[in-house]
């Protein structure tokens, strides 16, 4: 399966250029918005993705540092950024309080971490999962609406690990269910701070979430 295979951080530790390419083109790019907008507060984010062991996170966000820090002070400007990962391996979320210690934001890569968790590859799990709808072993495609016993039980347990060891930690998700609504209402309830979805989705995440408020509030 080549989602499983070499990539995300895996690139960064094997050719660490690579990185520190993707951060100087994020920190220049933040930094020419910023000069031609002074009045929008710009606070770049950096996502480590595919992270499964504290000592990775480590590794890559060293440079990653360094880089951003670099291209900041050569500009001589004023910008505030973030270093954070994306949860989307099982151990990731099993061991979310030693990788709170490094990163300053989750973001729930919902999409691996369900192929992950189920040991599906989104490539040919389309040859059965038809069978298991007819065998009514499986109501949805757990691609497409999140699985809230398994993976949601994942990202319940990151959360309670996490924020207590950083408080400031945000979370989200990105993925095909930030754009469900029902999978939208479960990351209200378990406190996510966002979903992002593709652009088609949009409208009906906003909405989902909208509406998952209002619930909350009644």
């Amino acid at each position: 399966n080549p989602m499983m295979g070499h990539r995300g951080c895996r690139l960064a530790v094997t050719y660490p250029e690579i990185a520190k390419m993707q951060t100087k083109a994020v920190i220049r790019a933040a930094i020419n918005v910023s000069k031609a907008h002074p009045e929008w507060n710009m606070v770049p984010e950096i996502m480590i993705p595919l992270v499964g062991d504290i000592k990775e996170l480590k590794y890559v966000k060293k440079f990653v540092v360094e880089t951003a820090d670099a291209e900041i002070a050569a500009a001589g400007a004023d910008l505030k950024y973030e270093v954070g990962t994306m949860i989307e391996i099982p151990r990731a979320a099993l061991t979310a309080d030693e990788i709170a210690t490094e990163a300053e934001f989750f973001c729930f890569g919902t999409n691996d971490l369900t192929q992950m968790t189920f040991g599906f590859s989104r490539d040919d799990a389309g040859k059965f999962l038809d069978a298991y709808y007819d065998a009514k072993i499986f109501e949805n495609d757990p691609f497409a609406k999140l699985d809230q016993d398994g993976v949601g039980k994942l990202m319940e347990m990151a959360l309670k690990l996490g924020k207590p060891v950083r408080p400031t930690l945000h979370c989200g998700i990105c993925g095909e269910h930030g754009g469900d609504p029902s999978s939208v209402e479960f990351c209200h309830k378990i406190g996510l701070d966002y979903v992002s979805c593709s652009p088609f989705r949009v409208p009906i995440a906003r909405l989902a979430a909208a509406q998952a408020a209002i619930a909350d509030e009644k």
